[in-house]
């Protein structure tokens, strides 16, 4: 049995732009060093990370629909469509993966629209207002889901 430990990180709308959004909400890392970071605090984790970010959704639901082949487990942070995109929400319900939900800035003391998260539901876990750090604890999240089904997985053989 090959050990679950792929990660698929997908960022969304305007995340490409981290370094150039206001410091206030996003700081100042740029998308390259924030992925540098998850890449070294995976690795730590013994857990491999694939990055995927897109600003056309139908790219982001098209990356979900074969996560399943590339992946053991999902962190998102699909940025403002974490709000109202229906299409993600259903792409990410039909991957079937352990999935995080990240946002770097604290949505839920922000505008009334923010705090809105149609794929809350489907997460294991939301992280939101750690920065870059907060990827760091969706990866600890989804390591412990990994290791975890894979228990269930060997008691029930």
């Amino acid at each position: 049995m090959r050990s679950r430990n792929r990660v698929l990180v997908l960022h969304g709308v305007n995340l490409d732009q981290l370094g150039r959004r206001p410091a206030a909400h996003y700081g100042t890392v740029t998308l390259d060093r924030l992925e540098r970071g998850i890449s070294e605090h995976a690795a730590e984790l013994g857990l491999r990370v694939q990055f995927f970010q897109s600003n056309h959704e139908g790219a982001f639901v098209e990356r979900l629909h074969r996560a399943d082949d590339m992946a053991d487990a999902l962190i998102l942070n699909p940025g403002a469509w974490t709000h109202y995109s229906w299409a993600i929400r259903d792409a990410l319900e039909i991957a079937g993966l352990p999935a995080v939900e990240v946002h770097l800035s604290d949505v839920n003391a922000r505008e009334e629209w923010r705090r809105v998260s149609v794929i809350r539901e489907l997460c294991i876990a939301t992280v939101a207002g750690k920065g870059p750090d907060g990827y760091r604890d969706a990866l600890e999240r989804v390591r412990e889901a990994l290791v975890s089904n894979e228990a269930r997985e060997d008691e029930g053989r």
